[in-house]
């Protein structure tokens, strides 16, 4: 990734210490034996391992604990020190950036709220700045300083380069973004796709935790999709690898801003919605708060649209499903306002759709609030931190 200045670096200098870090992180507190057996190593490999995590203050060894029975010493178990250390994440919406402090188990302790009334890049800088300048002021009163800022954007984002290629909320185009803030902040910064970013929360800490291969599908503004894939997020070669967005579910559809016809976006998108809500009622239909009050209400036409929303929602899964397999499938975002309206399409379109073994995928609702989306972008800065000699270019 973007190569940044860094106040303090992370005590583990092999992949293995990383990993059982991460596992202890994701499934702990755990014993040596069962951190070696999750991670794969030997009981001496991570003996090795945690040995210079528990003296910089990583890891702690929880001697209080019941001792659980085994041969030979005590096995206390290890646990992740989650004040050791804090992290600021930013989700950049084109209204207002959401910001959140959390600690090394990325528990959120605060969260901020910021308008944007300007989405130019030097403006959400500016912006940025002073939200992190007061979130790194309340960690330093809670007992330790901020190690990583993570920033979540949605469209093409290419991490390892820190660059916004295309942002179509924000209109961002060939952003540096990474840098500009590494400059502005004088963090190390990671830059990510909101999605992928909520992925790698949902991967370490969330509904992902222990999985190799998942699917996170987000509905709102967008049609999104982050894939955990032998247990790595993927990018794709070009950075959008999972866009389901713009699958076509519906060749005669309306048309999609991408050019295309019925893609999943172009019908279960919220300005699609509200488009199709306005069309279907006669009625004037301001925002998806609009449109969600008439469909409750059982206006004629309004229910329809869901209807079909949440089928093709359903079909854009089962794709994901048929190409992948994953494990479960979780589907999140602000459009879940409407589950009530669309579940039911949601699931009987997904078991048409699915093929054979398929359709045993787990398909699950996890409603989370914008907050999420910025610990998303935390749970970045934290991986880049634990694994930062995993992600230098080349590796």
């Amino acid at each position: 990734m973007h190569s940044t200045r860094r106040a303090e670096t992370f005590p583990a200098n092999t992949p293995a210490a990383s990993q059982v870090f991460t596992t202890v992180l994701s499934h702990g507190p755990l014993t040596r034996l069962e951190a070696a057996r999750r991670a794969g190593l030997s009981p001496a490999a991570v003996t090795k391992a945690v040995r210079p995590l528990i003296e910089a203050g990583y890891l702690t060894e929880d001697a209080d604990a019941e001792a659980r029975p085994t041969l030979g010493r005590p096995a206390n178990p290890l646990r992740v020190n989650g004040g050791r250390a804090h992290f600021i994440g930013a989700k950049v919406t084109g209204d207002e950036i959401i910001g959140v402090l959390t600690d090394l188990c990325c528990q959120v302790r605060i969260s901020r709220h910021v308008p944007l009334s300007d989405p130019d890049p030097r403006a959400v800088l500016a912006a940025l700045a002073a939200l992190v300048q007061d979130l790194m002021t309340e960690a330093h009163a809670l007992g330790a300083g901020v190690l990583g800022l993570g920033v979540a954007v949605s469209g093409d984002v290419d991490r390892a380069a820190g660059t916004v290629r295309y942002s179509p909320f924000l209109e961002w185009r060939d952003v540096p973004l990474a840098e500009l803030a590494c400059t502005t902040t004088g963090l190390p910064v990671t830059v990510d796709n909101d999605v992928r970013a909520l992925t790698v929360a949902e991967q370490w800490f969330g509904a992902g935790v222990g999985l190799s291969d998942f699917a996170v599908v987000t509905v709102g503004a967008g049609i999104g999709c982050g894939l955990v894939v032998h247990g790595r997020v993927v990018a794709g070669a070009h950075g959008v690898a999972g866009e389901i967005g713009h699958v076509t579910v519906d060749p005669a559809g309306p048309p999609c801003h991408c050019g295309n016809r019925g893609c999943v976006e172009a019908i279960a998108g919220d300005a699609a919605i509200v488009r199709q809500v306005r069309e279907a009622t006669g009625l004037t239909v301001a925002d998806t708060a609009d449109a969600l009050a008439l469909a409750h209400r059982g206006v004629a036409g309004a229910r329809e649209v869901y209807a079909r929303a949440g089928a093709a929602i359903g079909r854009g899964i089962a794709t994901v499903a048929n190409l992948l397999g994953p494990e479960r499938v979780i589907i999140s975002g602000e459009g879940l306002a409407a589950h009530d309206l669309f579940a039911e399409q949601i699931r009987d379109a997904f078991g048409a759709a699915a093929f054979g073994s398929a359709a045993r995928c787990d398909v699950q609702t996890r409603p989370l609030p914008f907050e999420q989306w910025a610990r998303g972008a935390a749970a970045t800065a934290i991986q880049s931190f634990i694994r930062a000699d995993e992600q230098r270019p080349g590796r």
